[in-house]
Formats: structure tokens, sequence, C-alpha cells
């Protein structure tokens, strides 16, 4: 490709980078940049010299850390059974689970947050059933705690680990299996040995992905948690909204990208070295 090529190829992406630089990196830019600037005073420290002088930033972080740990373990016990099931199926019964896992994304977030609360409220339908069954005499408390901020972002994240692992279950030569099982080995040997490291590539990218998405949820924690538990992005909607103090906001956004960044790089590299 010669240079004149190269300049009109770069001609017809040249509106779209500069979209993306002023629609997506620059405000970016601007937020990490309010961390360490002070009106009147210029470059500083002391937002997040403010982070370590109050405690209860850093135990919101942790406790939001903690939450999107035991959402992405939740799904991996729950989604990868599942991919492995549908793997399992004929061709009619695999499209119908596909959309049976595709289904919640054509349905708002929002309704299907609410619609947790009929299910797993004081009156809701659990409740009522275990009442009824003579289980329990009282409500249980399934919402307004970190259980049913877990259960809620479980849910929605649920095809995101879902739908890579299943495409990666699929790709799999049923070849591989048969040669493992003529030499002897038994079902699980063939599962630990064989199946199993081939879909954890897909495995960990999924659970990565779920991971980094809970780290940032809102509205899930804001409703099933009734204010009650503490995350990350309800602490910022406090800082911008109601307080207001951006500086600091900015500060813990910071923190945030980096905590994401360093987990994503710790990825990249336990990937490189299982490739090599």
């Amino acid at each position: 490709m010669n240079k004149a090529s190269r300049l009109e190829g770069f001609g017809f992406i040249a509106p779209l980078l500069v979209l993306m630089v002023v629609a997506f990196n620059a405000p970016i830019v601007y937020m990490l940049g309010l961390a360490f600037w002070e009106k009147g005073r210029g470059f500083t420290l002391e937002h997040y010299e403010g982070l370590l002088e109050a405690p209860v930033y850093l135990r919101v972080l942790g406790n939001t850390m903690r939450i999107a740990l035991i959402a992405t373990l939740a799904n991996i016990i729950i989604g990868y059974p599942l991919a492995h099931w549908m793997r399992g199926l004929g061709r009619r019964g695999r499209m119908i689970a596909l959309a049976m896992v595709v289904l919640p994304f054509w349905v708002s977030i929002l309704v299907r947050t609410y619609a947790w609360i009929v299910v797993l409220g004081n009156g809701g339908l659990v409740n009522r059933a275990l009442q009824w069954s003579g289980l329990t005499d009282a409500p249980v408390s399934f919402l307004y705690n970190e259980l049913g901020v877990t259960i809620g972002m479980a849910n929605v994240l649920l095809p995101f680990l879902v739908l890579p692992l299943f495409a990666a279950m699929t790709r799999i030569d049923d070849r591989l299996l048969q040669a493992a099982a003529s030499l002897g080995a038994p079902p699980r040997t063939i599962f630990w040995k064989v199946y199993f490291p081939l879909t954890l590539p897909a495995l960990a990218a999924g659970a990565l992905l779920v991971f980094i998405l809970c780290l940032g949820f809102y509205v899930t924690p804001a409703i099933l948690g009734g204010g009650r538990v503490p995350m990350i992005s309800n602490l910022l909607d406090t800082l911008i909204n109601q307080i207001p103090r951006w500086e600091q906001a900015s500060a813990i956004s910071t923190i945030l990208l980096i905590v994401t960044l360093l987990i994503f790089a710790a990825y990249r590299r336990l990937d490189r070295k299982a490739s090599a």
C-alpha cells in the first residue's frame, strides 16, 4: 500500500476518529484531570490524600470489589453448567435455549431489576411460597442487602458469560473427546484434562467481563440495595449530584480505572503465559 492510499484511507476514518476523541476520550481525560487540579492552586494531590484520610471511601471500594467477585463466582457456577448443557442439545434445542438466554437483552434492566422485588420481596412469590409451605413464619429478607444486589447483578450479567462460553464449547471437536475415551480415559478425566482446558480461555474472558461490568453497576444496587449497600457507583452519584464534590469523585474514578486496568493486565499476562 503506497502513501497516497494510506492517506486516502485515513481520510475516510478521520471523522470517526474525531468523534471518538471528542465524545469519548476528551471527557475521560477531563475527568482524570479534575483529580489532580485545584482551582486557584494548580496541580495537587490533596484529593487523593483525602481518600486516605477518610477510610469510608476505601471501604466502599473494597465492598464493591467483594460484591463484584461474589456475583462473578455466582455467574460461573450457574453459567458454566448451563452452557455445557446447551452444547449437548440438538439444533432446535440449542436455538430455544439461546433464545431464552438472549431474551433478557430485549427487556430493560430497570424492568428486570424491579421484577426481582415482585419475586423476592416480603410479599413476593418466594416468601409467600416459603410461608405457605411452613418453612418460615416470617418473610425472609432477600432484598435491600448484599444478597439481593448479588442476585440482581448475577441475573443481569449471566448472558455475558454464557454466550462466549457456549460459542467456545461448540467449537470443540468431538473427535478429541472420542480419542481420549478410546484410550481408556473415564468421563471425569476427559472433562478435566481435555474439555475444561479448552473452555478455560473463554471462561476467564467472560468472567473478567462480568467482573468489570459489576464494578460500575448502578441501577441494580440502587434499587435492590435500597441505599443500604454502598458501592462505588452510588458513592459517585452522591459526590456528583448531591454534595457535590467533583474532584473527589474524579479521584475515586481514577483509582477504580487503575484497578480495572491492573486486573486486565494481569489477565493478559496469564493468558500469554498459558498460550506460550
